[in-house]
């Protein structure tokens, strides 16, 4: 699978993208939303973006609306993947309609990382 992190902070982009690496699948780093959704116009096909919520330059939140709303079929139906350490319930009450396929909370774990991807795997 090809797979785009979006994270500012580079720790938290080297910590998904290692485990990710490790279980064989490719990364694309991105450090905003812009970034990302050059990347996601550029390389794909993409199987899932794994995207931050509070970044400068344009965060998740306008990045995926932008993706929903303004790229076309089928690069707008791209799995977007919140990354959030807001508490889930009260994130997805707020962000529902902003077209978010999943929700993915900090602190990552091996264990999340792997669920998400097996989510979004076109290989059952």
């Amino acid at each position: 699978m090809r797979i785009i992190i979006v994270d500012d902070i580079y720790i938290n982009r080297l910590l998904i993208s290692e485990i990710i690496k490790s279980l064989g699948h490719d990364i694309i780093e991105a450090e905003n939303g812009q970034k990302a959704i050059e990347a996601l116009k550029n390389h794909s096909p993409v199987d899932i973006v794994l995207m931050d919520i509070e970044m400068p330059v344009m965060n998740g939140i306008e990045a995926t609306r932008y993706i929903r709303d303004s790229l076309s079929d089928p690069i707008n139906k791209t799995p977007v993947v919140a990354l959030t350490a807001h508490n889930p319930k009260l994130f997805f009450e707020d962000y529902k309609d902003v077209g978010f396929n999943q929700l993915l909370t900090k602190p990552y774990s091996i264990q999340k990382i792997v669920g998400i991807i097996k989510e979004f795997s076109p290989d059952p």
